[in-house]
């Protein structure tokens, strides 16, 4: 099931103490709270990218009370906490001790000039006694540390250099809601030819979301077998209409292809699943499909991600960048290094999104099962050259101490005509030589899958790795 496209939702925490509340009656900007409420409005007119929870500034143990309610009924995403000026500890400690766990941002913002030039003036020393949120800062900092909360992360800058942290934050938070809201289907198995592929779906479940739904051939078969022709022959007529296909096509093996690709989808929608992770070299798939699907996604719009070679690890790399990007997601493996040029090629086989304008796609048959002995074989598949330009790089597996570990980079990839038959690929530049980079991955100790999406979005992967309590290694 496709969960609704959302902004993140924010709980906004200000902090004030009530000692200065009612203090600057009669001065020229008023009093305390009036200047509070103001920079309040002020701040949240910054929270754009978010919907917000807000319950108001906080001055009492009774309004901290409040707050924590209203944030944990609203079931928001993350919590920002920002000191306003100096406060007393007792509200800022019991939101620390009674908040539910989830992610919080502690963040202290830098007036770019601090508003008087002296406090000799009533009204300017309200102003002084106004500016002082570093003073707020460092005495909740003390709690902080003692308190040790996880998910709890700290930043200080300008207002929009906290702003930025606040929405890549806010991007991993809302992700963590959704892994826990969500489920992966397998099928049929894991691939028992890379054992080092595999992670546990407990751990899976317990410590980074979704759950996993174990699928069949057999089911696959039967929901084939109630597609109409006229489904299959609509998404061919998009497909060629849209990519140029080889002379070596052939139309009932296409339209084989494509029936199984929308089996798959629909059978990943039957069981409520987003990502489905199929094992497409699995014999029993090949004798009773006859072929490896190859045409999803099978629309534009399509809800269901699959991913090959039964990597469930592979598969929630994918699906990270792709909730975090919003953005068509490829499913690579580094093939080889060119010491030439500094580049190396990788891609896959099987099913891979091939629907970004960015790259360049062929509609060509499938080589490797070209000239084997099933029903099908040498069907086509959407043939995709992964475009130019830079991208983040994203791998997750498990590790023997049972931690998962994400290994993240941002790669070049750099404009090439299509190379290598019967793989979706691309050729990319690495940040470090490619042979150090490389030697990096090895030593860090990894598998050989990733994810690759356009643009940079490993702020937000640490972050989420951090709020998964995930290792993560930035290359």
């Amino acid at each position: 099931m496709k969960l609704p496209n959302r902004k993140p939702l924010f709980g906004v925490l200000f902090i004030s103490p009530p000692r200065f509340r009612n203090l600057g009656e009669g001065t020229e900007h008023g009093y305390y709270y009036e200047r509070k409420e103001r920079e309040a409005s002020s701040l949240l007119q910054s929270f754009a990218f978010a919907d917000v929870v807000f319950p108001g500034v906080v001055y009492t143990r009774e309004d901290m009370d409040q707050a924590v309610a209203r944030f944990t009924q609203a079931q928001v995403d993350m919590v920002f906490a920002h000191f306003l000026s100096w406060s007393d500890d007792f509200a800022w400690i019991r939101f620390l001790r009674d908040m539910i766990p989830m992610p919080i941002l502690f963040a202290t913002i830098s007036r770019d000039e601090p508003g008087f030039e002296d406090s000799l003036t009533e009204d300017r020393f309200i102003e002084f006694l106004s500016a002082g949120g570093l003073v707020g800062a460092l005495e909740a900092s003390g709690s902080v540390g003692r308190f040790n909360r996880p998910m709890m992360r700290t930043t200080i800058g300008s207002r929009a250099e906290v702003m930025e942290t606040a929405r890549q934050m806010a991007q991993a938070a809302k992700l963590r809601t959704q892994l826990r809201k969500t489920s992966f289907g397998l099928l049929p198995s894991y691939n028992e030819a890379m054992w080092s592929t595999y992670v546990d779906p407990y751990d899976l479940f317990m410590k980074a979301g979704p759950e996993l739904r174990f699928l069949t051939v057999a089911g696959l078969e039967d929901v084939i077998a109630d597609i109409p022709k006229a489904d299959v022959e609509a998404v061919m007529d998009d497909l060629l209409a849209n990519f140029p296909a080889d002379d070596t096509v052939i139309r009932d093996k296409f339209f084989a292809s494509v029936e199984a690709s929308i089996g798959l989808e629909r059978i990943t929608r039957e069981a409520g699943a987003e990502l489905l992770v199929l094992n497409d070299i699995d014999q029993v798939l090949m004798r009773h499909i006859g072929l490896r699907p190859g045409f999803t996604p099978c629309s534009d719009a399509s809800d269901v991600m699959v991913v090959p070679e039964g990597d469930i690890g592979g598969g929630l790399a994918c699906y990270i960048l792709h909730k975090l990007s919003e953005k068509p997601v490829n499913f690579v493996e580094p093939f080889h290094v060119d010491k030439r040029t500094g580049l190396f090629a990788a891609g896959h086989a099987g099913p891979n999104n091939y629907r970004n304008p960015e790259g360049k796609t062929r509609i060509s048959i499938d080589a490797r099962f070209a000239r084997s002995s099933f029903k099908h074989a040498g069907a086509p598949f959407a043939w995709h050259v992964i475009g130019a330009g830079p991208k983040t790089m994203l791998h997750v597996s498990q590790q023997a101490n049972g931690r998962f570990k994400m290994v993240c980079t941002t790669v070049e990839a750099v404009d090439t005509p299509h190379f290598l038959a019967g793989y979706s690929h691309g050729l990319f530049k690495p940040p470090l030589p490619v042979e150090e980079f490389f030697g990096r991955l090895i030593q860090i100790g990894v598998t050989q899958h990733y994810g690759v999406v356009s643009g940079d979005y490993t702020a937000e992967a640490e972050m989420l790795a951090e709020l998964l309590d995930f290792d993560f290694f930035r290359i």
